[in-house]
């Protein structure tokens, strides 16, 4: 169905003319929208339904021939009882808790802490300050896990160099249990930028009329950081928090490319290293796709979760 508008105008003679009809094509906003569309069903949705159900198939030998053949055939929920009792594959998960009780805080909190800073009005080289914080998270994860590791190595280290010369030793930066602060320290380095600049842009959008009001009351500026400020972005920290959640429960890039250094992180050190061997070093692929399912299913619980806890007082209770 299509719209017309007209609008009568009046001409100098005084007659009435009526303009040319303007239709409105209904089919418009399903273009635009074709392509996201398109490419969400082949590379999201259509995965994901096909992980779902090579997670409840499994490769068994049938009568066929002398020796018999592999087939694929349906065997229920054995695939998820298989990974979950799988004691590599929980150990991942207690990894992942003691990686991001160090990551998470430190992420969030240096970018909170730099995005107050560059707000204040006495900050000089703000352009320059946000620039420099920001740039780690333009360097991709191999990279700066390469850069990272050589600055571990106890060879090449420049931190183990000093300690060597001041009689200390090396710093076992790639032994645990210095390994998790090693790995967490790495995603610090490249996601405060990120994070930073998204409550920085929450911050920008406070009223200035509001600190004004607090410093005539006679706040100082830590009193209207933390009694302003904070609680203004707490939507902004709330999203940085569940990004670094989601985060958390997908590394892999890090203890990955780190291990070839290190004897302290193992094939299964984290839940998607497991899922990488199980489907592409034991070629178990029904087994990977319920480890994957599994994943994102506390991947999402722990995402509502947080936005349970948080909704009353990030969002004013909205639902």
């Amino acid at each position: 169905m299509t719209t017309t508008t007209t609008t009568p105008t009046t001409t100098s003679t005084g007659s009435t003319r009526t303009p040319k009809k303007r239709t409105r094509s209904p089919i418009a906003p399903y273009v635009f929208v074709a392509p996201a569309v398109v490419l969400y069903i082949a590379f999201l949705l259509v995965p994901m339904l096909y992980s779902i159900y090579l997670s409840f198939r499994g490769m068994r030998l049938v009568s066929g021939g002398a020796f018999g053949k592999r087939k694929s055939v349906f065997i229920g929920f054995e695939n998820y009882i298989s990974a979950l009792t799988d004691p590599e594959f929980i150990a991942g998960f207690g990894r992942l808790a003691i990686y991001g009780a160090i990551a998470i805080p430190l992420t969030l909190g240096l970018a909170l802490l730099f995005a107050l800073l560059l707000d204040l009005g006495a900050t000089r080289a703000k352009r320059f300050s946000r620039t420099s914080i920001f740039i780690p998270y333009a360097v991709p994860g191999v990279v700066a896990t390469l850069m990272w590791g050589f600055m571990y190595l106890p060879l090449t280290s420049p931190f183990s160099y000093i300690t060597r010369e001041l009689g200390w030793g090396t710093i076992p930066f790639l032994e645990d249990p210095w390994i998790f602060g090693s790995v967490a320290n790495i995603a610090i380095w490249g996601g405060v930028g990120f994070n930073m600049i998204i409550i920085y842009t929450s911050l920008r959008g406070i009223p200035s009329e509001l600190y004004d009001a607090a410093r005539i009351d006679g706040a100082n500026e830590w009193q209207i950081a933390m009694r302003v400020k904070v609680p203004l972005v707490t939507p902004a920290l709330v999203l940085t928090g569940l990004f670094a959640v989601i985060g958390t429960l997908q590394v892999y890039g890090e203890p990955t490319t780190l291990r070839p250094m290190t004897s302290a992180i193992s094939q299964t050190w984290v839940p998607l290293m497991t899922i990488y061997r199980d489907a592409f070093v034991r070629d178990d692929l029904p087994r990977a796709a319920a480890s994957s399912v599994f994943l994102a299913v506390i991947t999402v619980v722990l995402s509502v979760i947080l936005l349970r806890l948080t909704q009353k007082r990030a969002f004013g209770g909205e639902s």
